[in-house]
């Protein structure tokens, strides 16, 4: 193994040839669920469908993306294994937000849109089966995963499930971002910078109304947003948004609402991860991929709904496309 991304990123250019062409999601717009699992069994994710059925679907992608993503540390090692290690954290994140959120509203494990992170979907199912969130800090302490211990921290301070999710984003970005000082990946660091953007900007959202004090959630280390703007919009000015023009974030201009939100900041911080394939000798090009394998899983599991469901273009077409 290399400790430097020459080698990595070599193995990177190779596998985004794989990623799928933006016809491919054109066509399945249309299609009937038979012929998109026909098409779908065309492409890298073939080798994992095994079935007819919608789970069958979801299980080829997280599949293949656990193949084609969550290795990626294992093929380096030193500064390089870190900073792509930080990338996958990230993805765990995001998988036990989704997975407190499933515990919470009775939804199944296998409509959890698991992304490609450092551990397995065994560990994950395991800690979803757990009867509380105290046990799934208990099943992530196993393989001694860093949010076991977030998790922990947080539960002593609440229950209630937008106040864990904003503080366990809170510890976690807080030790990302010193953990990405300590290296020489300027990529990484603008990047995650936007992430806590991002992150300030949907929990402003959620807390909205509260009551609850602003600083408690505040991330440090954005760009843009900083604590007087969240205060101002978690207060409910959404001035706050006009005033982010001239930023990467100039399209939340009058979106008023939570999902809209959500599906901005995602087309955002894809086209901002896109630009690190100009950073061929560093995690530039891994962080384009890992976001690229990303937006790819989400949008084929909505294609496959939307043709399983047979619900009409309309319905989903805004929630696959980013411009």
């Amino acid at each position: 193994m290399a400790d430097d991304f020459a080698y990595l990123n070599a193995r990177v250019r190779v596998r985004r040839g794989s990623l799928l062409k933006e016809s491919f999601f054109q066509e399945a717009l249309d299609l009937p669920f038979a012929d998109f699992l026909r098409l779908l069994s065309e492409t890298v994710y073939g080798g994992e469908l095994a079935g007819q059925g919608l789970p069958d679907v979801d299980r080829a992608v997280l599949r293949t993306q656990a193949k084609l993503v969550g290795d990626l540390p294992r093929l380096v090692t030193g500064e390089a294994r870190e900073a792509v290690r930080l990338l996958l954290l990230r993805n765990d994140l995001h998988n036990l937000q989704a997975l407190l959120r499933a515990k919470a509203t009775g939804r199944p494990f296998e409509e959890v849109l698991l992304l490609p992170g450092t551990l397995r979907e065994e560990v994950w199912r395991q800690a979803y089966e757990a009867q509380d969130p105290a046990g799934m800090a208990q099943v992530l302490a196993v393989p001694g995963h860093p949010l076991a211990r977030a998790l922990r921290a947080v539960l002593r301070e609440t229950q209630d499930l937008a106040r864990v999710e904003a503080l366990l984003a809170k510890r976690f970005f807080e030790d990302v971002a010193k953990a990405a000082k300590g290296l020489d990946q300027p990529a990484l660091r603008d990047y995650l910078a936007l992430e806590v953007d991002a992150e300030n900007l949907r929990t402003a959202f959620k807390l909205q109304g509260s009551g609850l004090a602003p600083d408690a959630f505040f991330l440090k280390g954005g760009r843009f947003v900083d604590r007087v703007r969240f205060t101002r919009l978690m207060e409910g000015d959404y001035a706050v948004l006009d005033e982010l023009s001239g930023t990467p974030f100039a399209g939340l201009s009058g979106v008023r609402d939570l999902r809209a939100l959500e599906r901005e900041l995602r087309c955002v911080l894809l086209k901002e991860a896109k630009k690190g394939v100009q950073d061929p000798l560093g995690v530039g090009l891994v962080l384009a991929y890992v976001k690229e394998r990303e937006w790819e899983a989400v949008r084929l599991r909505l294609l496959a709904r939307r043709a399983y469901f047979g619900l009409p273009r309309a319905q989903v077409e805004e929630e696959v496309v980013c411009p």
